[in-house]
Formats: structure tokens, C-alpha cells, sequence
């Protein structure tokens, strides 16, 4: 992995952070290069085998964020980003960055919830979640709230720029890999 590689993917992560902290989206202007740039560089550097990791790793980062689009809502951006770091970083080097990243945004994401006095709301809220997924997957029953529960709040002030999330995920990623 080149020094050139690493500064694509942190500067753009960085590039991708700030815009989303400001206008709170990632653009496909932005991401599609990105994910061009990373599957033409590794198919000239590192021939078939490569461009193929890279298409690889560039699905298995984008495809969590994905589904969360698909069942949460929100902007695609961020799925574009990771699958754009996939492909620039390969497989083992963007998997160890995909850890980092969702570490990254659990603690972005907890440390919102305590801002926003809502950390049992969260907390709560994410174990009902994965309860849910795992009575689906055992009974392929789903969970049905009472009325009374279905007072939440909703969760809109809980937002994050996970731009943030990625770009921090990056560099600690970056960190992991440069130390190992």
C-alpha cells in the first residue's frame, strides 16, 4: 500500500467529513470519482487480481451502509464513500478501516446521545433492535410495540455526520495498520 493510496483516502475522507458536517451530504460528485479513481488505480498497479480485490473490498464496505440506507433512511453518501475507501485500500487494509469506522461511529453516536440527555432512549432503542432481528431470525416472527410504547420521541436530534465517523475511523484505521 502506497503513501499516495493512503492520502487519497484520508484527504477525501477529510473533504467528505467537512461537507457533511456543513451541508450534511456526501455528493456522488465527490464519491464516484473516488470510486473510479481507486478501481483505475488498482488495475493499473496491481493488474486483474487487483481491480478484482478492489471491486471486493469496495461491496463489503459499502454493503453494511447499504442496508442501514435501505431499512433506516438517510443519504447514500456514506455508503458510496466506503465502497470508494474499498476500493482504493483493498480488502484487508479496508476491512481493518471498515472495524475502525464503525467503532468511530458508535462513539460518535454515544457521545450524541449523552449531549442530547438521550442516552437510555439509545441504549433502549438499540437493544429492542437487535432483540427484534434476533427473535426474526430464530421464529421469522416480527415484534409488535404496544400502543402505549409507541410515544417515542423521534430520534431526528440523534443524527450524526457519519462523514465525521469515516474520516476518524480512517485515520485510526490508518494508525492500526502503519503500527501492525
Amino acid at each position: 500500500m502506497t503513501v499516495l493510496q493512503w492520502g487519497v483516502v484520508i484527504g477525501a475522507s477529510l473533504l467528505a467529513a467537512v461537507g457533511d458536517l456543513c451541508v450534511r451530504r456526501i455528493p456522488n460528485a465527490f464519491t464516484f470519482p473516488l470510486l473510479i479513481g481507486g478501481l483505475i488505480w488498482s488495475a493499473w498497479f496491481g493488474g486483474l487480481a487487483s481491480f478484482a480485490e478492489a471491486a471486493g473490498a469496495c461491496v463489503l464496505l459499502a454493503l453494511p451502509y447499504i442496508i442501514l440506507f435501505i431499512f433506516v433512511g438517510g443519504g447514500a453518501g456514506d455508503a458510496k464513500l466506503m465502497g470508494a475507501i474499498g476500493a482504493w485500500l483493498g480488502l484487508r487494509q479496508g476491512l481493518t478501516v471498515f472495524a475502525c469506522v464503525a467503532i468511530a461511529g458508535g462513539i460518535l453516536a454515544i457521545a450524541k446521545a449523552i449531549a442530547k440527555k438521550r442516552l437510555k432512549f439509545v441504549l433502549t432503542s438499540v437493544f429492542v433492535s437487535f432483540y427484534g432481528l434476533i427473535l426474526y431470525l430464530v421464529t421469522h416472527r416480527t415484534m409488535k410495540l404496544a400502543d402505549e410504547q409507541t410515544d417515542i420521541k423521534p430520534s431526528g436530534d440523534l443524527d450524526i455526520p457519519y462523514g465525521v465517523a469515516i474520516f476518524a475511523g480512517v485515520c485510526a484505521g490508518g494508525g492500526v495498520i502503519w503500527l501492525s
